[in-house]
């Protein structure tokens, strides 16, 4: 089984090699994540691979950056957190099936989160439409549940998601003006569903206001 594993990885990653730097184990330690760089290419390609018992399969690929993952205490949800650009980023969510982790959502959970803030009263205080420097970002506390926050949710059921972007605001020295500021929403695990939390309503309103 050694011999197959190694096969299939040699096939699949001709002309990619290892970074140590971005290994990520499972809080259990029973599941690796391996990224695997390019650099003989005009833009490095990133390959992220799951060892898990006796699989080793390719999770996805990404050109130019590596990425930050994030397991749920279960190990059933998996987030990779991904930077896309110069203070860029967004996020993908995971499930584990039988075969391993596969696409949780269709889309990017980043541009689930993005779409969801815009069906929100929020969105129409926002003084101009982000034009860059978009970045979706998970919040820190899924190991503990969000405990920090105060609050006694059930464990493994929530992602906690913070957005921010840029626009060009004329009057304003300089231009570049933050009108999203780390605006934040729940993504329910089981329902496939954001919702706000009371507990966020007045940061939020804080958010849309421009820096």
């Amino acid at each position: 089984m050694n011999l197959i594993i190694e096969l299939r990885k040699g096939t699949h990653l001709v002309g990619y090699k290892i970074d140590p730097e971005y290994t990520q184990t499972s809080p259990d330690g029973a599941i690796t994540i391996e990224q695997y760089v390019n650099k003989d290419t005009d833009d490095y390609k990133w390959q992220f691979w799951v060892r898990r018992k006796d699989r080793f399969t390719l999770l996805d690929e990404q050109p130019d950056y590596p990425a930050g993952f994030r397991f749920t205490n279960d190990l059933k949800w998996l987030v990779r957190m991904q930077k896309t650009g110069s203070g860029e980023s967004t996020l993908y969510l995971y499930r584990l099936a039988p075969q391993g982790y596969v696409p949780a959502t269709k889309k990017p959970l980043g541009d689930l989160a993005w779409a969801y803030m815009k069906s929100r009263p929020d969105w129409r205080k926002v003084k101009k439409e982000p034009e860059y420097h978009m970045s979706v970002n998970l919040l820190k506390g899924t190991e503990e549940n969000y405990r920090w926050l105060g609050v006694d949710w059930p464990e493994n059921r929530y992602l906690l998601i913070g957005l921010s972007g840029d626009a060009d605001i004329k009057g304003r020295k300089p231009q570049q003006t933050g009108v999203v500021n780390d605006w934040r929403c729940r993504y329910d695990l089981q329902t496939g569903k954001f919702d706000v939390p009371p507990l966020f309503s007045n940061d939020n309103a804080k958010a849309v206001v421009p820096q």
